[in-house]
């Protein structure tokens, strides 16, 4: 049994009961449903799988808006602050994510946060290529990619 599938017609049955058939309504009724399978979880087989991947992709979305968060603070304060900081660079990332979508993701989060730009993969999705608006250090930089996104996304798509 899907249990996704479940949980979305669960929030539209929400939605029609209340008659809030918007956004906000079905977001309240898919938080409910997933309430209710969670404490039924024990009468759906694989059902647990549902809900540790669910926690993974909200670790990995809420991660992300940190870093969102922070890498835009640095940007700011880089644009407003009279001394700049910046010393752009290209930088070569090596890759442990192998599956295409994988990569996709990794790459669209890196180009969603300011101050890097995913440039390039090559062929054998094996190394990406970032400009880094900071590249004082680009091991960092490296070891900050391997140890924060793509290991967030290797929980989250495992």
């Amino acid at each position: 049994m899907n249990i996704f599938a479940l949980n979305i017609a669960l929030a539209f049955a929400w939605a029609a009961l209340t008659g809030n058939i918007t956004l906000p309504g079905l977001a309240v009724g898919f938080a409910l449903g997933s309430a209710c399978l969670y404490l039924t979880r024990s009468l759906f087989p694989g059902c647990e799988s549902y809900f540790r991947r669910t926690g993974k992709w909200l670790k990995l979305i809420v991660l992300f808006l940190y870093e969102l968060v922070v890498s835009s603070l640095q940007v700011v304060w880089d644009v407003l602050t009279p001394e700049h900081k910046a010393r752009p660079g290209i930088i070569s990332v090596p890759l442990t994510v192998k599956r295409e979508m994988d990569v996709l993701l990794v790459t669209n989060l890196i180009t969603l946060t300011p101050g890097t730009l995913s440039l390039d993969v090559t062929d054998d999705c094996n190394t990406l290529y970032i400009h880094a608006m900071f590249a004082d250090d680009p091991d960092a930089i490296r070891q900050s990619i391997k140890d924060g996104m793509e290991r967030w996304v290797i929980e989250a798509t495992e």
